[in-house]
């Protein structure tokens, strides 16, 4: 078996997250879905699932984070290019998100953009030309 992540979100409003991670490229699996979870394929090795608040607090003791106001976990998001972060980025604020909630990043071999989902959890988005960067990052 491949080694995989599944990042397990707390969200208020299933269905809005649902269609949020579907607007920003995620896949339902309906087989690991139901009415208190969905299960939103990004890769062959990182899922998110998406969990109640109900639900989620079934899985741990400690309070959920209001991800609104108190930083929790910063996802990094991958692409292939500048116009493909773009389009992420765009698709975001278009599906209930926030766009931009950090000044974009642009150092001509690694280009980077932050958003929020609705619930408020952060990803950067992000292409990196590794061809590009300084030699001392080359290795």
């Amino acid at each position: 078996m491949s080694k995989t992540i599944y990042i397990n979100l707390p969200v208020k409003d299933l269905a809005v997250a649902t269609r949020f991670y579907q607007a920003i490229g995620c896949e339902k699996n309906e087989q690991f879905s139901d009415h208190q979870s969905s299960s939103m394929v990004w890769s062959d090795t990182i899922t998110f699932q998406l969990l109640a608040h109900d639900y989620f607090s079934t899985f741990t003791p400690k309070e959920i984070a209001d991800a609104h106001v108190t930083s929790e976990v910063l996802l990094a998001l991958s692409r292939s290019s500048r116009e493909q972060v773009d389009s992420m980025v765009e698709a975001a604020a278009a599906a209930g998100g926030k766009a931009d909630v950090r000044e974009r990043q642009d150092m001509g071999w690694l280009y980077n953009r932050v958003f929020e989902d609705p619930d408020g959890h952060v990803f950067e988005a992000l292409a990196v030309d590794m061809a590009g960067a300084p030699a001392e990052m080359q290795g």
